[in-house]
């Protein structure tokens, strides 16, 4: 059976988002006092303890909605594109049905504070007559419904709480996201109200993959989730802006299992209306940090600007694997270019090789999201990416390689001084890096550390994922002697080479040491025109 599902639910502002994050331990959902924040359902699994620590855990998936009724800020009704935000009325409240339709439980998330609003009472007739999701729940029981009182952070508010049990739903429960005032009797009596599920292992499992779909303002990031879970699952519109959060959904690909992450499309940060666009941005950033690959995606009917160079900067600066998939390949792909004849793959990918130069390593993809053409190649090649970047290459087939690369061509000063390398280990992985502790780190200039990662490319199994260098100085101590490596660190990285062979201690590696990464940007800013129309 599926894991309980507990949907949230009730008018903007009354705390839905902040009690998601306090129930999942970490910032789920953006949290702002600025009504129509939240507008896609998002999701989170999470564990319930036993009251009394004495039975088991029940996981459950926690359901954050848009706030009924408000979907914009006074004022904010216009955005700045001129587009109508109560376009967005329909899709938002189309999303809240289907929470509820496929829930086990419903908390509805009242104010205590404010007291019950006529709003509260629209909810609260809706919820009754069964009139949110019952297309979805046609022929099944109806969904319990239980009253949250929300915004109770102290016993003076308690009073305010009970007056709650006036819409007829029983004794509502209260709790504070901020003070944690009630938290554990929440948490403890939401424990019983979740129904009593065997929860099957692929349903706890981790995914086979979790991907970060991140782009350009409209560059088809949420047409892609909705085209590979099979159904509306996010708000897609012409709308820019209308991802928030970050999204995560789970869905089955053939055998497989994949997260996938559906991100705010980012634009210049000079452009930001709000902190809301700040708080999508850090959740964008936290999301490659999570991901196994990265998709980038970007419109093919759309000029690259800087706001893909920052966004290519971050899918670096985080190490994850990436796919470059140029989407709305079905409109752009034939159409007669500046040169008179029809733009091919070919041209399009020279195009974004000259201007993504930080990106030359990633594969690239065509690809249509709303057609769902190609939308099968791109996973699989997803899948080799986060292959590569997993992948780990032997101490002594590393030095090897490093040693007849010397031998070619070894750095030296122009005192005619030849470097040495005592030892290099791959180190860490996703992204690959690769430690090398020489006699002399100035000797190993960018120009020359380029070299070394090109030839990592051409002959290491992860040629398409990016890669880090870190070029570390042998360590002494006080009376002039090399200091060995530790038994268990030589050991865990050099398995080929005896403790004993080793001349320096690779604990001593830190980020800090960190000269060199396969980036190699242009020093102007990224303003190109696309190739069709380009000479």
């Amino acid at each position: 059976m599926p894991l309980p599902r507990v949907a949230i639910v009730g008018r903007p502002n009354v705390g839905k988002s902040s009690l998601v994050n306090l129930m999942a331990k970490e910032k789920v959902s953006i949290v702002d006092d600025l009504p129509g924040v939240t507008r896609d359902r998002v999701s989170v699994i999470i564990d319930l303890e036993h009251p009394e620590n004495a039975g088991p855990t029940k996981a459950i998936e926690l359901i954050d909605t848009g706030g009924f009724g408000v979907y914009a800020a006074e004022g904010q009704q216009i955005d700045d594109a001129g587009k109508d935000l109560a376009a967005l009325t329909d899709k938002i409240e189309w999303q809240i049905a289907e929470a509820v339709g496929t829930a086990d439980l419903v908390l509805f998330a009242i104010d205590v504070q404010a007291g019950i609003t006529p709003r509260d009472e629209e909810i609260a007739k809706m919820l009754r007559e069964q009139r949110l999701g019952r297309e979805r729940r046609r022929g099944a029981d109806a969904v319990p419904v239980v009253v949250v009182g929300t915004k109770t952070d102290g016993p003076k508010w308690e009073v305010h709480g009970y007056e709650l049990s006036a819409l007829g739903f029983g004794e509502p429960l209260m709790i504070s996201s901020t003070s944690n005032y009630f938290r554990r009797d929440f948490l403890d009596k939401l424990y019983e109200l979740v129904p009593d599920v065997v929860v099957e292992p692929d349903e706890r499992r981790s995914s086979d993959l979790r991907l970060a779909i991140v782009g350009k303002r409209n560059a088809g990031k949420s047409t892609l989730i909705n085209q590979l879970a099979g159904e509306e699952r996010v708000i897609v519109s012409e709308i820019a802006g209308t991802t928030r959060d970050a999204v995560d959904v789970r869905f089955d690909f053939g055998d497989r299992s994949i997260t996938a992450i559906d991100t705010a499309g980012l634009r210049k940060k000079s452009s930001f209306s709000g902190r809301v666009e700040w708080w999508a941005l850090d959740r964008l950033e936290k999301s490659l940090n999570r991901a196994d690959v990265a998709l980038f995606m970007v419109d093919a009917t759309e000029r690259l600007s800087h706001v893909d160079d920052q966004l290519a900067r971050m899918v670096i600066d985080a190490g994850t694997p990436v796919v470059v998939v140029i989407n709305k390949w079905d409109i752009a792909g034939g159409t007669i270019g500046k040169k008179g004849r029809p733009v091919t793959p070919e041209d399009y990918e020279e195009y974004l090789r000259k201007h993504l130069r930080g990106l030359g390593f990633a594969p690239m993809a065509f690809m249509s999201a709303k057609e769902g053409t190609n939308v099968e190649g791109v996973i699989d090649l997803a899948f080799e990416m986060a292959e590569q970047g997993r992948t780990r290459v032997g101490t002594g087939e590393l030095n090897r390689l490093i040693g007849r690369l010397m031998e070619t061509r070894g750095p030296s000063n122009k005192l005619g001084l030849r470097a040495k390398i005592y030892y290099a280990a791959q180190t860490g992985t996703r992204p690959p890096t690769i430690t090398m502790v020489v006699n002399d780190p100035t000797m190993f200039t960018p120009m020359y550390q380029r070299f070394l990662m090109n030839r990592f490319r051409e002959e290491l199994p992860f040629g398409e994922v990016p890669i880090r260098l870190r070029i570390k100085g042998r360590k002494r101590d006080g009376k002039g002697k090399t200091k060995a490596y530790d038994p268990v660190t030589a050991d865990e990285f050099a398995p080929e080479m005896s403790p004993e062979a080793v001349e320096v201690d690779l604990s001593q590696v830190s980020e800090d040491d960190l000269v060199f990464s396969d980036t190699d940007w242009a020093d102007e800013t990224v303003d190109a025109e696309a190739y069709f129309e380009d000479d």
